[in-house]
C-alpha cells in the first residue's frame, strides 16, 4: 500500500513517516520544501504521480497566537491548502486523513467532546481549522477526520522540550491550572491513524491519550517522571495573557473509537513515561 504524507517533517508526520516504513507501508513522505500544499497544480500533480492509496495530511499552520494577526495565511494553509490535499486524493480515489483539533471547540462544555458535539472556535487558528474540515466533508468521499489535543513526542517543538528546557534555566515555573485537555504523544496518535487506513470506517475521530489534566498538572507529571526536581506554581489563564483565545475544557470523548471498535489510548501519564525514555 502507498501512503502520501504531508508534514512529514514535523512532530507527529516523523513518527507516521517511521511508523509506516516499519510496517512495510511504501512511504512518500513531503516537508514543506518538496510540496507547498497552497499551489494546486504542485499538489495535484504530485499525488497523481505517486497515485497512492492513502494521503495522510499532517501539514498545517499551527502557530496559534501568530495566527491572530495574520489569518489570511493561517485560512491559505489550514484551509485552501487542505482544500487542495482533498481535491487531488478524492480525484485518484485515494482514502484521506486529516489532522485536525481541540480548538475547534469553545471550551465551555463540563463533559468530555464526541464526535458529534456543535464546534465553536474561539481562535483564528480554530477556525481557520475547522474550515479545513468543512472542505473535507463537502469534497470528499472517504476521510477520516482525526481532531486530536495537546500533542507531545521525540520530534518538532512541544510542551514536554519547553518544559525539559525551562527546568535547566529555572527552579520554579508558573503554568496555568484553569486549561483542561488531554495530552496526546505523537506514536500513539499515529499507530491508531495506522487503525484507522486499514479500514472503510469513515468519519470524525476524537483521538487522545486517555483521561484528561490541566496544564500544571501535566508539567508537574513531566518533572516527576523525568526525575527533576522543579516548584511548579499554578496560575490562571488571566495570569498570562495570551493573543489567541484557548478552550477552558477541551477533553476528548473516544466515542466513534468505541463504537467502531477501535482500542482504547492508553493512559496520557504512561504515555508521557514512554515518551521521556527518548528525551531524558
Amino acid at each position: 500500500m502507498k501512503v502520501v504524507v504531508t508534514g512529514a517533517k514535523g512532530q507527529l508526520g516523523t513518527d507516521l513517516v517511521h511508523l509506516l516504513a516499519d510496517r512495510g507501508y511504501k512511504v512518500y513522505g513531503y516537508g514543506r520544501d518538496e510540496l507547498d500544499i497552497t499551489n494546486f497544480e504542485q499538489v495535484k500533480q504530485v499525488i497523481s504521480e505517486v497515485n497512492p492509496d492513502v494521503v495522510i495530511h499532517a501539514a498545517a499552520y499551527t502557530k496559534v497566537d501568530l495566527a491572530e494577526s495574520e489569518p489570511d495565511q493561517a485560512f491559505l494553509i489550514n484551509a485552501y491548502g487542505t482544500r487542495n490535499v482533498v481535491v487531488a486524493s478524492e480525484a485518484i480515489g485515494a482514502k484521506l486523513v486529516y489532522v485536525s483539533t481541540d480548538y475547534v471547540f469553545d471550551g465551555t462544555a463540563n463533559v468530555p467532546y464526541n464526535e458529534f458535539a456543535p464546534t465553536n472556535p474561539l481562535s483564528v487558528y480554530g477556525k481557520s481549522k475547522l474550515a479545513g474540515e468543512q472542505f473535507v466533508r463537502d469534497l470528499h468521499s472517504k476521510f477520516f477526520i482525526v481532531r486530536t489535543s495537546w500533542v507531545y513526542g521525540k520530534h518538532g517543538n512541544n510542551f514536554v522540550k519547553i518544559m525539559l528546557k525551562l527546568a535547566q534555566e529555572r527552579d520554579e515555573l508558573m503554568v496555568v491550572h484553569d486549561q483542561i485537555g488531554c495530552p496526546t504523544y505523537t506514536v500513539d496518535l499515529a499507530n491508531c491513524i495506522l487503525e484507522l487506513i486499514q479500514t472503510e470506517k469513515y468519519g470524525i475521530y476524537h483521538v487522545s491519550n486517555s483521561g484528561h489534566c490541566s496544564w500544571y498538572e501535566f508539567a508537574k507529571a513531566i518533572f516527576e517522571e523525568a526525575g527533576i526536581e522543579v516548584k511548579v506554581n499554578p496560575c490562571t489563564t488571566k495570569d498570562f495573557p495570551r493573543p489567541a483565545p484557548r478552550p477552558a475544557y477541551s477533553v476528548l470523548d473516544h466515542m466513534a473509537l468505541q463504537l467502531n471498535g477501535f482500542r482504547e489510548m492508553r493512559e496520557w501519564r504512561v504515555a508521557l513515561a514512554h515518551c521521556l525514555k527518548f528525551l531524558v
